[in-house]
């Protein structure tokens, strides 16, 4: 008997001021966990723990969450929660502050952990101390919907994709207000990370009926509204149809997994430092094109889309929210050839064993996924390999 599972997040509460949400949970204390400044510079956080003392509740914050969170700091985040006991962990910002509260969960809750033993997929029982709750201020990652933390060991510059259905938060709080403060590159980014989620998920060899709906729907949501998004970070419609997506398409992706953008942009940004959802940007177009070979569900985007050729209104859509369409003409790190070159070899063997790839419509090899980068750093044709 082959079981499969579809499985999200027990309650998804939606709409114009669902912070306030938080002011009818019930506990006596609560751990805000968070990155930068930029929820408290807009007064999400602030806003956050005054709900959460209107619930009664006793409020502490670990904040300094950074962009490709490390080991250190989700143990770090662990010790400080087992001091203070929180009944409650609430993580308030991008993927990277949602990711990393579900890794320093653990460690509050199990602090002997062991990072290998996560990789490994064996995690322990969680919600003995406290439960989880993710609001997300980019309509991007979705991992307030998903079983998925990335997690970057900094002395070997690998991210790790850490999967347990026991990290998925237990209420996901989505209130577009939040991402409608997201600067244009930032909208640009995540949101083609959202189309990325989508069509990974649609064309995953672990899709399903359950999953297909819900990530064809996100990619119909992200082709209309990014371009709007982008240029009109205000426009509350697009931001709410952007942020649903994100969760739509998080919701598909947890359940049948992703492929090989994914497995490669995960590696790249570890070796190269850029960011996530610019590198699934870039790489989609071509890993589509390279998965054509295997699956017609490409055609069904198509025909959904109204639209000719996936792959050139991909690049299109890169265009309109700035992203480049080449690996080189990324500004945001040090992209030099010499320094692609120098890593190509071992983040092309590392990326192929990436668990993303298991999933991928397309039999790949490491030779091909060597072949992938190239052809996406000089922006040539993936039809060839």
């Amino acid at each position: 008997m082959s079981l499969q599972w579809f499985r999200v997040p027990k309650d998804i509460v939606f709409g114009e001021g669902a912070l306030e949400y938080l002011s009818t949970l019930e506990g006596k204390k609560a751990t805000l966990v968070t990155g930068g400044s930029s929820m408290k510079r807009f007064g999400f956080l602030d806003e956050a723990k005054k709900q959460l003392e209107k619930a009664g509740m006793e409020v502490s914050i670990v904040d300094g969450v950074e962009p490709n969170p490390s080991i250190d700091t989700v143990v770090r985040g662990g010790k400080e929660m087992a001091e203070f006991k929180p009944d409650w962990i609430i993580a308030i910002g991008g993927g990277s502050a949602l990711d990393a509260a579900k890794i320093m969960w653990v460690y509050y809750e199990y602090p002997e952990t062991k990072f290998e033993d996560l990789v490994a997929g064996k995690f322990p029982r969680l919600r003995t101390q406290a439960k989880f709750i993710a609001i997300p201020s980019t309509s991007g990652t979705a991992s307030e919907i998903t079983a998925f933390s990335v997690i970057t060991d900094t002395e070997n510059h690998i991210k790790y994709p850490l999967v347990s259905y026991e990290i998925t938060p237990d209420i996901a709080l989505l209130d577009a207000a939040l991402p409608a403060k997201m600067p244009a590159h930032i909208t640009a980014n995540t949101g083609m990370d959202v189309m990325t989620h989508a069509i990974e998920a649609y064309v995953s060899t672990a899709a399903t009926s359950y999953t297909d709906p819900l990530a064809m729907e996100a990619i119909k949501l992200v082709y209309k509204q990014i371009p709007v998004a982008y240029a009109e970070g205000s426009n509350m419609k697009a931001r709410e149809d952007m942020h649903n997506a994100s969760t739509l398409a998080g919701m598909a992706f947890t359940n049948a997994s992703l492929g090989l953008v994914h497995s490669l942009a995960h590696k790249i940004g570890g070796e190269l430092g850029i960011t996530h959802g610019l590198a699934n940007a870039i790489l989609l177009p071509y890993i589509v094109e390279y998965n054509m070979k295997a699956t017609d569900k490409f055609a069904e985007i198509e025909k959904q889309l109204e639209i000719d050729d996936l792959v050139a209104e991909l690049k299109e859509l890169n265009k309109k929210v700035g992203i480049p369409t080449t690996l080189k003409e990324v500004t945001e790190v040090e992209m030099t050839e010499e320094k692609f070159n120098e890593v190509l070899d071992r983040m092309s063997k590392n990326a192929f064993a990436d668990p993303c790839t298991l999933t991928n419509p397309r039999q790949s090899s490491a030779e091909d996924v060597k072949e992938i980068y190239k052809v996406a750093f000089y922006g040539t044709t993936a039809k060839n390999i």
